[in-house]
């Protein structure tokens, strides 16, 4: 058995070596043995565990408790529950795929409804809290959509907003995709590439941010994000797998 100090561990992995002690304190590695003079000491189990954990974080997926289950999988291989975690993974895999399925759901909506969004006129107006009521979407929500140009309300003359039939149906399209987590930068994309070409291919646009997009969106690529970390949570199945026997192997480590 393999045996590393702080730096040497770091390096193996390509780490700083206050990232090890980091994890160590996060709890997501076991706790390493001691030597007299209070050096830590690292077996080629944490080292497994260490690439493991690096692999479950390694794609910023954060709706719905993803990232917060990655991090409770990590924890519970690190007190070498295997089995726990390689169900947690498991389902952590078909949540994954649950959020993919939402979201090219979305898109097709998205697409439908603004393709019939263009026949027919205005007939009906609404206020805000019309609006809202109707839509089941909150007040702030609508407030914060128009806010970051999503979508531009009419006002009377009085000054108060009407939202008409046309309206209506955007608003059904954005919160369609912010139900499946799609940013607000990631659906103006899209809104203005059907504007200007209702013929987009609006599964790439709403994916791919712009070089001159706020830093935020850079990491804005909910499909692609989605289709990586489902990647990586089969990779973390087979890490599980070997961390179990090897474990099995030397109970000690």
């Amino acid at each position: 058995m393999n045996t590393y100090k702080t730096a040497e561990i770091a390096h193996c992995i390509g780490i700083h070596p206050n990232t090890v002690r980091l994890y160590e304190e996060l709890g997501l590695i076991p706790k390493p043995e001691r030597e007299p003079n209070g050096y830590r000491v690292f077996t080629d189990f944490h080292r497994e565990q260490f690439k493991f954990a690096r692999t479950a974080l390694k794609v910023e997926v954060l709706q719905n408790g993803l990232r917060k289950k990655a991090i409770d999988i990590i924890k519970i291989s690190a007190l070498g529950d295997f089995d726990s975690a390689i169900q947690l993974t498991e389902s952590y895999l078909q949540q994954i795929k649950r959020e993919q399925r939402n979201a090219e759901e979305a898109i097709t909506i998205a697409k439908q409804s603004f393709s019939r969004s263009k026949q027919g006129g205005d007939s009906t107006f609404f206020t805000r809290k019309e609006t809202s009521d109707h839509l089941q979407i909150s007040m702030d929500a609508l407030r914060n959509w128009e806010m970051n140009g999503l979508l531009t309300v009419k006002r009377k003359q009085n000054g108060y907003r009407m939202y008409t039939d046309e309206d209506i149906r955007l608003l059904k399209i954005i919160r369609s995709l912010r139900c499946a987590n799609y940013s607000l930068a990631a659906i103006l994309r899209m809104l203005s590439a059907l504007s200007s070409n209702p013929q987009a291919n609006i599964r790439q646009v709403i994916d791919t941010p712009k070089e001159s997009d706020d830093i935020i969106s850079v990491c804005d690529k909910l499909l692609t994000s989605l289709q990586n970390a489902e990647k990586n949570a089969q990779s973390m199945l087979i890490q599980i797998d070997k961390l179990k026997k090897q474990f099995k192997t030397n109970p000690t480590l």
